[in-house]
């Protein structure tokens, strides 16, 4: 998606040459795959931030693009809003201490955006969903004035034909009835309210499948204890209500289609795969162009010419299929690579945390895809989808499903069993053993003490509350004293409750 486009109207027969590439695109890529003209040197790994900025009433500002030029820094670039910005990482080698150093150059990055932010009268926010965000918030008019933004607007509410729909029933606060939100909005900016980490994992490709496979079967079990997003328009909701709520803002269904089985454009998917080539034939045989636009380049003539093709469609395409763990074709200097991008977790609280996750879910996949009876073939598919949800909804409370186990909670299952392996990936992967202990003791004392971003933030609102103060001011208070606790930069599990 980080492209522009044009604002030109889609025409019929754009759709039909847009089709046509994308599959050139798609024959393409499977001759590569058979022919191994695949880079690999290493395991390299990236990460993405989502960030959100505030004004001095902790509400949305809208001014990334001030926030930007200000920066003059090409690793941070626009998102959907215009409270939002995104911060790409350089990718580095996963061994020795680029874990230390990921964390280290991330806390210099995020130093460097506050700075600038503040220049502009807004605060950097890194959380799931904004506590403060209005329905007011989701106008078209705050949209990044960016084409792509407002063509897949446009094209997201065409194919639906209606308004969004924001249905969902929360997980409740202890001693508290379930709390529902119906709400409806005129455009696709409630996915901006979504701001998460996304974790990419360079991988060959007769590594892909075990990779993926191993990313889906984590799912569940990430979000549970990484959730950071219970509050969405004034209501408690799940632990991770980023997950109902990108399916429901990006869905291209009208009621009719979803009675049909139609799938959703932001979709765990429905099997475990034996190629990274499944998923791409997937998407282009399920789900219309978004965004039909066409290049020049015919993908077979670039790779007979020994180029390295740019499939600039099919990469388009897969760029409008949000899947939770999505395969990535990407050509850097010249060479391919495929990598698995993993987008399940939300941002923040703080720097700690979000490599602490990162570090997790690094050691568990490769732990699990190298397993010499790989736990996908030990559960159903649909097992590891209903983990994700469960774990979405109800974060420890949840109950996982987990071979040879049967259901157990979140923390026990991490603990016993999760925790374990992703020490042991880590280990395969050479990181050092300060990074290893650093990260991996973090999860585990969140898992010991119940507390994620979501769980402290539920907290704060039941104290405020039980103390006499209205949701809204409730809500205020606990992100003005998230934002100061998530600046220092110790960890969630140790975060003090006063409220």
């Amino acid at each position: 998606m980080g492209k522009n486009l044009s604002a030109d109207p889609c025409e019929p027969q754009d759709r039909g040459r847009y089709r046509r590439k994308v599959q050139r695109c798609l024959d393409t890529l499977a001759r590569m795959l058979t022919d191994g003209s695949f880079s690999f040197p290493r395991k390299n790994i990236g990460l993405e931030v989502e960030l959100n900025l505030v004004d001095a009433e902790l509400r949305p500002s809208m001014t990334n693009t001030t926030v930007l030029e200000a920066l003059n820094d090409p690793s941070f670039t626009t998102e959907l809003g215009q409270h939002n910005l995104e911060l790409n990482v350089p990718p580095r080698p996963l061994a020795g201490e680029s874990a230390l150093q990921l964390e280290d150059d991330l806390r210099a990055y995020l130093g460097a955006a506050a700075r600038k932010a503040e220049e502009s009268g807004a605060s950097l926010a890194m959380i799931g969903i904004l506590p403060t965000l209005r329905h007011e918030h989701f106008d078209q008019k705050w949209l990044t004035n960016n084409a792509r933004y407002s063509l897949l607007n446009d094209r997201i509410f065409a194919a639906r034909g209606e308004r969004t729909v924001l249905s969902m029933e929360g997980a409740p606060l202890p001693g508290r009835q379930p709390e529902r939100l119906r709400s409806y909005s005129e455009s696709i900016l409630p996915e901006a309210a979504c701001t998460s980490v996304q974790l990419h994992l360079q991988v060959a490709p007769e590594e892909f499948a075990a990779h993926w496979n191993a990313a889906q079967a984590l799912a569940g079990v990430q979000i549970a204890v990484g959730a950071n997003s219970p509050f969405l328009l004034g209501k408690t909701l799940w632990h991770e209500t980023r997950i109902p709520l990108f399916l429901q803002a990006t869905d291209t269904r009208p009621e009719e289609l979803k009675n049909q089985g139609v799938r959703p454009r932001v979709w765990f998917g429905e099997r475990w795969i034996t190629s990274i080539f499944d998923l791409f034939e997937e998407n282009v045989r399920y789900f219309p162009g978004l965004l039909p636009e066409t290049d020049r380049e015919d993908p077979i003539e670039a790779l007979d010419s020994g180029q390295a093709p740019k499939l600039t469609e099919l990469r388009m395409h897969n760029g409008t299929v949000w899947r939770w763990n999505r395969p990535v074709y990407d050509v850097v200097d010249g060479m391919p690579h495929l990598r698995v991008e993993n987008r399940v977790l939300p941002a923040g609280p703080t720097v700690i945390d979000m490599v602490a996750n990162a570090a997790f879910f690094y050691g568990a996949q490769r732990a699990l895809a190298e397993a010499d009876r790989p736990v996908w073939t030990q559960m159903s598919f649909q097992a590891a989808e209903e983990n994700m949800y469960a774990g979405a909804r109800r974060g420890f409370d949840a109950q996982l499903y987990w071979p040879g186990i049967g259901w157990i909670p979140p923390d026990e299952l991490v603990l016993r069993v999760l925790l374990p392996l992703a020490h042991e990936g880590l280990r395969r992967s050479d990181v050092s053993d300060e990074a290893r202990e650093r990260y991996l003791g973090v999860i585990e004392q969140r898992c010991l003490t119940r507390r994620t971003g979501s769980a402290w933030q539920r907290e704060y609102v039941l104290r405020a509350e039980e103390r006499g103060a209205e949701r809204e001011t409730a809500l205020n208070r606990m992100l003005g004293r998230y934002l100061e606790l998530s600046a220092t930069d110790t960890p969630v599990h140790t975060w003090p409750l006063e409220a």
